[in-house]
């Protein structure tokens, strides 16, 4: 195994070294870095980046990445594992999902060192992380205001996509389209698989999807052989897998009270929220038109004509199964304050 150089910083096999990937500074003239942890195992095997925050505003993600880092398992890692828990350091900042220019990073790769300030980040991103690895996680939420039930969003008719799909065992997958300008498809056109974990809501941590994207991860490093295989004989279940979603959106503009819950089945011609007048001389009905599963759903009670209310997924017959497999996610990943001794403070749940 060879050196692996980032930011001009090169990490040795067996080393764990922290790099700042030096980004534009503020115009305040001071200094900005993306920083990256690279844990490199003695023995060979995959190279594999973790990020989070590419939408400054999207958090959940660096949680998941810092526990993942204190992870006992990473003593036997094989390959190396490159952690990046804010790319969007000027979001992030601000508390907001795009950079200062306005653009939105996960639009704009594979970027250019001459382009704008957006551009730019993303061809730092691109050139000195993802392109010296041979697999990729990348972590997000919602936007404000709106949540995501966690999922995973992958093409999954690449076979290597599908497998990491398969081992991060969440109950739920989008067979997603790739969009132009994302880190996916500039991944997958250099050949890197990338998966994305979408779960929970903007600038808030969740514990509940928190803790299932810490084992997902794992599961993913050892499903692809950088740590060893679980002693548990239980597998993760496969993920239900949907090609078709669509969004409804407020037919008037009013006071939203919904009745679906996240992760909740729903059925063609069901009610699932009412917008009303603030006076309540009015109400207008929100209508499922299809049978699916809540994947999305805003938690703003105020609302426009046309404004996004729901995420539908379909998922045809599997439906009930969903239903079920959602249920039994929250159980599993429901933290037991009695399991966790006190002075493990890096494991307590965020309450």
């Amino acid at each position: 195994m060879s050196d692996l150089t980032i930011g001009g910083v090169s990490v040795s096999p067996g080393q764990r070294e922290t790099i700042d990937v030096r980004v534009a500074p503020m115009y305040t003239h001071d200094d900005l870095s993306m920083s990256a942890q690279v844990i490199r195992g003695k023995r060979p095997g995959p190279t594999l980046f973790i990020s989070a925050a590419i939408h400054g505003d999207e958090i959940n993600g660096v949680e998941i990445i810092r526990r993942v880092l204190q992870h006992r398992s990473l003593k036997s890692i094989r390959g190396t594992l490159i952690a990046i828990p804010i790319v969007n350091v000027y979001g992030f900042l601000n508390h907001m999902r795009y950079l200062p220019d306005g653009r939105d990073l996960n639009r704009s790769f594979p970027g250019s060192p001459r382009g704008s300030l957006t551009g730019r980040v993303a061809h730092t991103f691109f050139k000195q992380i993802v392109s010296k690895c041979t697999h990729g996680i990348d972590l997000h939420t919602g936007s404000r205001h709106r949540t995501n039930f966690p999922q995973i969003r992958a093409d999954l008719d690449d076979a290597e996509a599908y497998a990491m799909t398969e081992a991060f065992g969440v109950p739920l997958a989008i067979d997603a389209k790739i969009r132009d300008g994302s880190l996916r498809e500039c991944a997958g056109d250099a050949g890197i698989p990338v998966i994305l974990y979408e779960a929970g809501e903007a600038l808030r941590f969740e514990e509940v999807y928190i803790r299932a994207g810490v084992k997902g991860v794992i599961n993913v490093m050892r499903s692809i052989g950088m740590l060893p295989k679980s002693r548990s004989k239980k597998l993760p279940r496969p993920p239900i897998v949907s090609d078709q979603t669509s969004w409804l959106r407020a037919p008037e503009s009013g006071i939203l009270r919904t009745f679906a819950p996240l992760g909740g089945k729903v059925e063609k011609g069901q009610v699932i929220a009412m917008v009303a007048d603030p006076l309540g001389t009015s109400e207008t009905p929100i209508v499922a038109i299809t049978n699916g599963v809540v994947i999305g759903r805003t938690n703003l009670p105020l609302v426009y004509e046309g404004d996004a209310t729901f995420h539908i997924a379909q998922y045809g017959r599997k439906v009930g199964a969903v239903e079920r497999d959602v249920e039994r996610f929250h159980v599993e990943h429901e933290p037991d304050d009695s399991t966790v001794e006190p002075e493990v403070a890096g494991e307590l749940p965020i309450t």
